[in-house]
């Protein structure tokens, strides 16, 4: 289990160019199963999550060509089916929550597909109820080993459905999309998901050959082909890491350049950071964030009741930010409730919180009272555990802000979405030390 010591209370400064965006690579990366051509992709962030969906991929017999720093060539021409029944696949695949979405591709191409339960952080029930009910709506057959946890849908021809998703979720509505544009006939996705992820998804397979109407909206509708072709495709910049590193800025009080934002598909986040009294600027693509020594006040509501943060199906603000936004509402003026309605467990790491000396108070599973310091007491360092990939970046961003030395254990769990993450700190000025 790999460890961090970090020495906190010091001011950082410079530049930081976030990595290219995890939750789009997943998506992206199981695409390439649906032709046979060349696909070649740019800004794959070199993260644990998305290297073990690679080794999946070369497993199945994709083959792989790494071409320079984050791109990749892939070519699906001859994949071994037989992998998908073999006890090490049952393995691999648990291990990994974005496993999932390599269903719909094979489903649709190969009229097969199977997966282990997956994986992922625990951070509360996560259904796949969403992704198999639509490849069911398109004609497969579904089957459920219960002693293995071993998922299998299966189809001679799909045909194209109206479907009305019972959730709007990224991940299942990726899987039915790459599922339904080799489907017969015209499949509608209603109350689809519309994250800029998912729009990437859906441009790069239209460039492939394929027919979606409907890109950016819950509303989807799809067109049947034959086949795809190859493509290239550049992912967008991580979203989560940009908000992440907003909130280390403020944290730390710190003057802090972010590069290369994709401004335009940022959504709600800018917003939502200054309602919590972060001075943030656009520059061209860029976010500025000057030094704020007298720190940041919360707004209130216009009848001056308190500031509700929660998370919502896009263009709402994603859940994956709610864990840093409580951490940076510690050292803030003011109090908000934060309120994370998709995952009933991601709020527990609030404990370790208060061990550093923050005013929360956990409501339920699902809210939290936060009672800023306003800066005038710090955090106190101490020894913590990382439990998932959100909440590990936030006690990181806490104990760079802490006066004193913290360790994080089980940082494995920050691997996962954060590509290098001591090196880009340290470029900064932050003292951290894997041990």
């Amino acid at each position: 289990m790999g460890t961090f010591r970090i020495e906190g209370g010091i001011q950082l400064q410079g530049e930081i160019t976030p990595q290219g965006a995890k939750n789009e690579a997943l998506q992206i990366l199981c695409a390439v199963l649906l032709t046979s051509e060349k696909v070649v992709i740019h800004n794959i962030p070199d993260i644990v999550d998305v290297n073990k969906l690679i080794a999946l991929l070369e497993d199945l017999g994709v083959k792989i060509q790494k071409k320079g720093k984050g791109s990749y060539t892939f070519m699906a021409d001859d994949i071994n089916l037989d992998y998908l029944q073999s006890e090490q696949f049952k393995k691999d695949g648990r291990g990994l929550r974005g496993s999932i979405m390599l269903v719909g591709p094979l489903l649709a191409r190969f009229g097969k597909g199977y997966i282990p339960k997956p994986g992922g952080d625990k951070i509360g029930r996560r259904r796949l109820d969403t992704h198999f009910t639509g490849f069911i709506n398109l004609g497969a057959k579904f089957r459920y080993n219960k002693e293995e946890h071993f998922y299998g849908v299966e189809a001679k021809k799909l045909k194209g459905t109206y479907m009305l998703l019972d959730e709007a979720s990224v991940t299942g509505t990726a899987n039915i999309v790459m599922a339904a544009v080799l489907a017969e006939g015209i499949t509608t996705i209603y109350n689809a998901a519309c994250e800029p992820y998912l729009q990437q998804l859906c441009k790069m397979l239209n460039r492939m050959g394929a027919r979606i109407k409907g890109i950016g909206s819950n509303l989807l509708e799809i067109e049947g082909v034959k086949e795809l072709g190859g493509t290239e495709h550049t992912m967008l910049p991580d979203m989560i890491e940009i908000g992440s590193w907003i909130g280390l800025a403020a944290m730390t009080r710190s003057e802090l350049t972010i590069k290369n934002v994709s401004w335009d598909d940022l959504g709600q986040i800018p917003d939502v950071f200054r309602k919590l009294g972060i001075d943030l600027q656009r520059k061209g693509d860029d976010i500025y964030i000057p030094e704020q020594p007298d720190g940041y006040e919360i707004q209130n509501y216009i009848d001056g009741s308190i500031l509700t943060i929660a998370d919502a199906p896009w263009p709402g603000l994603t859940p994956d930010l709610l864990s840093i936004i409580l951490v940076m509402a510690t050292q803030a003026k003011g109090e908000v409730i934060i309120h994370q309605k998709m995952f009933e467990s991601r709020l527990f790491f609030v404990d370790k919180l208060l061990d550093m000396g923050a005013k929360i108070i956990l409501c339920d599973p699902h809210r939290a009272v936060v009672i800023g310091h306003n800066f005038k007491s710090t955090l106190k360092a101490t020894t913590m555990t990382s439990p998932d990939i959100r909440a590990g970046i936030s006690l990181l961003i806490a104990a760079l802000s802490a006066k004193g030395v913290s360790t994080i254990h089980n940082i494995e769990q920050i691997d996962r979405g954060y590509e290098d993450i001591e090196g880009r700190l340290r470029a900064i000025g932050a003292k951290i030390t894997r041990v």
